[in-house]
């Protein structure tokens, strides 16, 4: 069986994705946050190109679905998390060769990279053929690994890599000091005084005494004492020697090009699965959504903001889970409700949720069915900028205009709160142009507003609010629900804070 990637199955160039910048929405829906949790203490790995790239297709998304899956199985994690800590020291000892000045020793370590190599990838095969892997790109790297393994190439850096070694390991030498003489030759049977010397200071020694030795620092790199003298020992050995020079010619690029990829593309998998647990540790769920190009029929249960979620769960707070539902020809949430209540929450939900299910990974919530779009446009509120010349409602509506102009029937729309800055009139009239653009497209959208007439607009809208205790202080609850938008339950709560209220004004006149 063929494998390119763990990632695509078109095998997509690894070239092409690292030149992808992060997408415009980050930002408004915080997604930002949540790449910068999930791939922290990650660099080597580049992993944000990752996260940068949305799928085109469902079978990639099912694709890495079966692999997120895999990877929640121990038998399959484990070995993969032991190969990756290995290959992360094979990296370490061949960065040590390209840092060290010394040519002899540079081979030395570049040895060592190829050993741990080469032990890291047999051992690899034998235990993740013994976790059996379920998922298509799982098995079939296993199936690529076993063959490379056996194969005449690599039996061949392996095995010449242990005769060297060995061979190594026979050289011996002599060295005599005289004053700032040194004196290197062929090793010729003579005496080993180490072993003396200790056993004649051994008899002064009388138990525990004050150490007065100098520590000395043991540097990696050789000085230029033992570079000469390991160059002498060179040159009386060259048959050892020169073998070793020529491997390290020949075999300057061992690691396999496809297990690279693999140890890289396999942490995208990890890390997230990793911020995961961590959520679930405070009993929120996520599930693998439904997704699909065809049905804009989609519903969330018990879904959440993930960037809120692990702030909340940092400071040890509750996080508020919401539910959503479009069906037939509803395409468009109106939501509607008091400052403060989880209205930008929802909409950053709603707009994660269908972002995260296009790269292929778990999303927020118990139960989820969504769309793959062909792009997430966003519109939030922004400090006006001084430098384009624009005022607020200018620079609204010519983001506005831009979105309009690219987006499509198989789009994605989130609109929190425009037209704060205008009259209400001028508001309402505006929003009615710009939904039935939105309309006409046939697109998804998400519409916070403080306008509720548009909740009614027509058949393609469902009105949603966020909810208020019915208390003293009108408490918001940070639920928001499918209901029809009246605006009277907050006005209420507030004419109930201020003692307004029929009964409240009627009990303090008859009294």
């Amino acid at each position: 069986m063929t494998f390119e990637s763990v990632l695509f199955v078109n095998g997509r160039s690894s070239a092409d994705i690292d030149c992808v910048a992060q997408p415009d929405v980050f930002g408004d829906l915080n997604l930002d946050q949540i790449i910068d949790s999930v791939v922290r203490g990650r660099d080597e790995y580049i992993l944000r190109p990752y996260f940068y790239t949305p799928l085109t297709e469902t079978q990639t998304i099912e694709y890495r679905h079966a692999v997120m899956r895999d990877l929640e199985r121990s038998e399959v994690l484990n070995p993969i998390c032991q190969f990756a800590e290995q290959m992360r020291a094979m990296r370490a000892e061949l960065a040590a060769s390209q840092s060290m000045r010394y040519l002899w020793q540079k081979h030395a370590y570049f040895l060592d990279a190829v050993e741990k190599y080469c032990a890291a990838s047999l051992e690899f095969a034998r235990a993740l053929e013994k976790g059996a892997p379920h998922s298509t790109g799982i098995a079939a790297f296993l199936d690529y690994l076993k063959t490379y393994v056996q194969g005449r190439a690599f039996e061949e850096l392996k095995s010449e890599e242990t005769r060297i070694r060995a061979e190594l390991g026979k050289v011996r030498y002599s060295i005599l000091i005289k004053g700032s003489s040194v004196t290197v030759g062929k090793y010729a049977g003579e005496t080993d005084y180490s072993e003396e010397v200790q056993k004649i200071f051994a008899k002064f020694r009388q138990g525990a005494v004050k150490s007065h030795s100098m520590e000395i620092r043991d540097y990696p790199e050789m000085n230029h004492v033992e570079a000469n003298v390991l160059n002498f020992v060179v040159k009386l050995h060259p048959e050892v020697f020169e073998p070793l020079d020529t491997y390290c010619s020949t075999h300057a690029d061992f690691l396999d090009s496809v297990i690279a990829r693999f140890d890289r593309e396999i942490q995208f998998y990890i890390a997230f699965l990793e911020h995961l647990s961590r959520i679930r540790s405070v009993g929120l769920s996520f599930c693998y959504p439904v997704v699909s190009v065809e049905s804009k029929a989609v519903r969330s249960v018990d879904g959440f903001d993930l960037a809120l979620a692990e702030k909340l769960r940092l400071d040890n707070q509750p996080i508020v889970c919401n539910d959503f539902y479009l069906e037939g020809d509803e395409r468009i949430v109106v939501v509607t409700g008091p400052n403060q209540g989880g209205k930008t929450t929802f909409a950053r939900t709603f707009g994660q949720l269908h972002y995260l299910a296009s790269i292929g990974c778990p999303v927020p919530g118990r139960e989820a069915r969504l769309y793959l779009s062909d792009r997430i446009f966003t519109h939030f509120e922004r400090q006006e900028d001084m430098e384009n010349l624009r005022g607020k409602l200018h620079d609204d509506l010519y983001r506005i205009h831009n979105i309009l102009e690219r987006a499509t029937t198989e789009s994605i729309i989130i609109m929190n709160e425009i037209f704060s800055s205008t009259s209400l009139m001028d508001a309402l009239y505006l929003s009615q142009k710009i939904m039935g653009r939105i309309m006409d497209l046939d697109a998804l959208c998400v519409y916070v507003t403080f306008i509720e007439e548009l909740s009614t607009l027509g058949k393609q809208t469902i009105s949603m609010s966020s909810e208020v205790k019915q208390d003293a202080v009108a408490s918001r609850t940070f639920k928001v629900i499918r209901r029809l938008a009246d605006g009277r339950s907050y006005a209420l709560s507030l004419a109930r804070q201020y003692g307004l209220t029929y009964e409240q004004l009627r009990e303090r006149i008859g009294s």
